[in-house]
């Protein structure tokens, strides 16, 4: 058989193929049963795990609504102290990944679960304004290098053309999280206030720390470490799967360099913080202030009433982060769906903002968090498009830290500003994605 082909696309698959001495039909069905496969195995465990990540980090803007008059803590000291938990989770994102690819995801994501566990549940002992500071200090330094740690990991075991979907299917767990962990907060915090002589917002701390460590001793005997340690695929799955990617990464490393250095100096790298630090703002705002300023909105409602509510935005974003990534992985364009969504942010703030009534003000919320949260997934596709090896390690790690500085005043900005000023820092995401032109195709892996 003399045919030899490359990059060459079937219609009706999501996949592009590497073939080198011949085709056979049934290689389209190896293709697809492995990664089914490995979807199945690895997505909803990660989505898991990602989803206490979340509740764990976001808890304290549901617990701000007791927790801050019983700790007599002002507006602005809360705040600040919901977004100094970026300043341990920044110093250590990137040296965090970059360890993480030197003794494997299995044992670096269950160490950095059980600690933020542990020291989520801790939090229940705070007693002032700078017991309150330093632990979220603390819990940035534990959670450090989980998220780009999972980005990367999803490199490693999924086709770029396969990747927005995945990362999309596994950052579910962000609206999951809020959908469930809201209601469950106010539950707890409405039906457990003053039970055993604690307060509601210690039980939750205590509570939803938990099961962090006990998924965490998981992820040891659970997670692969890399696609040629995967035991539980076929070893025509596995040889399928480990060819696959490491055509992608020779790929890659024929175009970019994969030094670790050369993602400080891209200013591709420097690009992508300026505009995923619109996002963190925006993100880590609605994280703090969601609970809050739907109280302000239904003030008649209880604080498990609340948490019910809250979850709606949520579900929306759940909605609009499935639809953008399948939508963007099938025609293979990135650019185009990240501008539609940054317009619904800023359409949904201005909504919010403008407060013409609670239900107009909630569909505004609802609107905001659906076009933030599908243009996450997205965005996550374009490191890899460009960097490789080491580079792509900390480059990743890079991006989520330095953007994520925007976390530490996302807090304070919405409370100084309003919501006006979110509206403005989206338009401003939007007007970048604008005036700079995606990769040439040349410069992507198919």
């Amino acid at each position: 058989m003399g045919l030899s082909l490359q990059n060459l696309t079937f219609s009706n698959h999501h996949f592009d193929w590497w073939i080198q001495g011949g085709f056979l039909m049934n290689d389209i069905d190896l293709g697809e049963s492995t990664l089914k496969k490995v979807s199945y195995r690895l997505i909803p465990f990660i989505c898991l795990l990602y989803l206490m990540n979340i509740i764990d980090r976001a808890n304290v803007g549901f617990a701000r609504l007791q927790m801050q008059d019983d700790l007599l803590l002002s507006e602005d000291v809360f705040n600040f102290g919901y977004g100094i938990f970026y300043v341990g989770y920044l110093l250590f994102e990137v040296p965090s990944n970059l360890l993480m690819k030197k003794v494997g995801a299995r044992l670096w994501i269950a160490r950095i679960m059980i600690s933020w566990g542990l020291i989520s549940s801790l939090s229940m002992f705070v007693w002032d304004q700078w017991s309150f500071y330093g632990f979220r200090i603390c819990l940035g330094i534990a959670e450090a290098g989980f998220f780009p740690g999972i980005i990367l990991y999803l490199s490693y075991w999924f086709p770029e053309r396969e990747r927005a979907k995945m990362t999309a299917f596994f950052m579910m767990a962000i609206g999951l999280a809020f959908v469930f962990g809201n209601p469950l907060s106010g539950f707890i915090m409405q039906y457990l206030d003053a039970f055993a002589g604690l307060h509601g917002w210690q039980w939750l701390f205590l509570l939803e720390g938990i099961p962090s460590v006990i998924l965490g001793v998981l992820v040891f005997y659970f997670l692969t470490d890399y696609p040629s340690d995967a035991y539980w695929l076929s070893p025509e799955q596995r040889d399928w799967l480990v060819a696959k990617m490491q055509n992608e990464e020779q790929h890659r490393r024929m175009v970019h360099k994969s030094d670790c250095l050369v993602a400080v100096f891209q200013w591709r790298v420097w690009l992508l913080i300026l505009l995923y630090s619109t996002l963190a703002i925006g993100t880590n705002a609605s994280g703090a202030y969601f609970p809050k300023l739907i109280k302000q909105q239904f003030d008649y409602l209880d604080t498990f009433q609340i948490g019910l509510l809250s979850a709606l935005p949520h579900i929306c974003a759940i909605v609009g982060m499935i639809v953008f990534s399948i939508s963007s992985d099938r025609m293979n364009e990135r650019r185009r769906h990240l501008i539609i969504a940054a317009l619904l942010a800023v359409l949904g703030w201005s909504l919010a903002a403008a407060n013409f009534s609670p239900v107009i003000a909630l569909v505004g919320l609802c609107i905001a968090q659906t076009g933030m949260m599908s243009m996450i997934p997205v965005f996550w596709t374009l490191p890899a498009s460009f960097l490789t090896g080491a580079a792509l390690a900390g480059g990743i790690a890079m991006i989520n830290s330095v953007a994520n500085i925007g976390g530490i005043f996302a807090a304070n900005i919405l409370g100084a500003y309003g919501l006006w000023s979110l509206a403005v820092i989206h338009f401003a995401g939007v007007v970048l994605l604008i005036t700079v032109k995606e990769n040439s195709a040349k410069e992507r892996t198919s």
